[in-house]
């Protein structure tokens, strides 16, 4: 299989705001996020969707602690957390959204309205915030 675009960022070949990695587990911000500091948690290993990932557990455990840091790093209300599993997915590698929200933050059901950050630079502090919160 060709690498996709999430795999060039786990293999650090295309630029992202990471804001945790290990051997489980790459997060880096959305680049058309729902809200601003909207995380994607990916598998370090390639799979499409949930059914191809052997180990869940440890996976879930990062988005956890994702959802931890977001609401922490970004004192947001709480997260929303979803995924796709082929219909509606974007790129054909496993990734879970945890996006923060706020009470009257606008957002109905599954309708997702984008937005996009002002600069780079305002990009990279949210994602500061949320690695620095993430420990």
């Amino acid at each position: 299989m060709s690498p996709d675009l999430f795999c060039e960022i786990v293999a650090g070949e295309r630029p992202a705001h990471v804001v945790g990695s290990d051997d489980v587990a790459v997060s880096f911000l959305d680049a058309r996020p729902v809200f601003k500091g909207h995380v994607l948690v990916v598998p370090r290993a390639h799979v499409e969707t949930l059914s191809d990932l052997a180990d869940v557990g440890p996976f879930f455990e990062r988005v956890r602690a994702m959802a931890r840091a977001v609401e922490e790093g970004l004192r947001a209300g709480g997260t929303f957390v979803a995924m796709n599993n082929r219909v509606s997915q974007s790129v054909p590698h496993l990734h879970v959204h945890v996006v923060p929200r706020t009470k009257k933050d606008g957002l109905r059901g599954f309708f997702w309205p984008r937005t996009k950050y002002d600069s780079d630079e305002e990009a990279a502090s949210y994602a500061a915030l949320i690695a620095e919160a993430l420990g």
